[in-house]
């Protein structure tokens, strides 16, 4: 077989690149075993706001210009709901941050993004005598029916090899590269994580933010919003909601803890007083970087040769618009920004 690209994982960072690949009509095949689950675990928020600063986030309105339009067109072409549009409420602890949020309301940058009226409680299950602050322009994204949808889709049309990807096999060509059979003029790594592992990679400065959540059953609570507090609160069907999320940098593995879930319920407790049940604890590794900034770019001996990676917390916003950058890149030489580039490290 031969294609255009050849491109290993297929979370979130590589089902946006091949949507770039779909939309220029490129030939691909995709290799993905799922050992990572950073996508499959990630609580799925588009939100254009660093809530613990009330700062906006890097490039928010062209993010969610460009995610937008694309889960859009998935859910109509595949037939699924992904996009689930719900405000998120940040919750008061102070009157200090009631004023804090009025002044960054007040900057051009954030006018559109925050609200100017204070959100009474009104539910007697959630400890908030300072109110919330809500934020514009967000939802929720369900990553899993996403994914499962695409892998589906890709099955269909033989472009989808579900195999661990051995980089010692990798043949580099004069044109190109060949694996198992299958040569390709390009390859693209957006393996999250597993990074760690790719040798002609691996010298990046990638670190593993293990992350988890829980899923827990409140029949009681009735809340049709996102609350931020000291964790998030996401609200799904039928009085289920996630409750995330932990950060630990030493812990690289994707097994749950009896400490993240302490930790969780510890601080959900500080505000929500309803009686509930923990239903499901899941676990993954966030792809993160030390500047916060994706990496994207090419190798610096194989021309043909590319990462897609490093999208942290904000893959949902994030991963479409690199996608994009890194696509122009390679097929219409257009330079990648500065802030992404993986030459800021060399």
């Amino acid at each position: 077989m031969e294609v255009d690209f050849i491109i290993v994982g297929n979370g979130l960072a590589g089902i946006s690149f091949c949507e770039q690949l779909r939309a220029h009509h490129k030939t691909f095949v995709v290799f993905d075993n799922h050992s990572q689950q950073s996508s499959l675990v990630a609580g799925g928020l588009y939100n254009p706001v660093v809530l613990k600063r009330f700062t906006p986030v890097w490039k928010s309105k062209e993010q969610l210009q460009i995610a937008l339009k694309m889960y859009h067109s998935l859910e109509d072409e595949f037939n699924i709901k992904i996009d689930y549009k719900m405000p998120v409420l940040r919750k008061f602890s102070s009157m200090e941050e009631q004023n804090d949020w009025f002044i960054a309301s007040d900057k051009p940058i954030l006018s559109e993004y925050l609200s100017i009226k204070i959100v009474k409680n009104k539910n007697q299950h959630i400890n908030a005598p300072f109110g919330f602050g809500e934020v514009l322009q967000t939802g929720r994204l369900d990553v899993k029916t996403l994914m499962d949808a695409y892998k589906e889709y890709l099955l269909k049309q033989e472009r989808f090899i579900e195999i661990a990807f051995d980089y010692k096999e990798l043949e580099i060509l004069d044109n190109g590269f060949s694996y198992q059979g299958i040569t390709g003029k390009n390859i693209v790594f957006a393996e999250g994580y597993g990074l760690k592992k790719n040798s002609f990679f691996n010298n990046l400065p990638l670190v593993g933010t293990k992350g988890e959540l829980l899923v827990i059953h409140a029949p009681d609570l009735n809340i049709d919003f996102v609350l931020k507090s000291s964790v998030f609160l996401i609200p799904l069907d039928n009085h289920f909601y996630i409750v995330g999320a932990t950060y630990n940098w030493v812990n690289t593995s994707n097994d749950i803890s009896k400490e993240a879930e302490e930790e969780l319920l510890s601080k959900l407790k500080t505000f929500v007083t309803c009686p509930f049940k923990i239903i499901n604890q899941v676990a993954g590794i966030r792809p993160t970087v030390k500047d916060r900034r994706p990496l994207v770019g090419q190798h610096a001996i194989h021309k043909a040769m590319y990462i897609l990676n490093g999208l942290g917390t904000r893959g949902v916003m994030i991963g479409p618009y690199v996608a994009k950058q890194l696509f122009d890149f390679i097929e219409y030489g257009k330079p990648l920004e500065n802030d992404i580039d993986i030459k800021r490290f060399q």
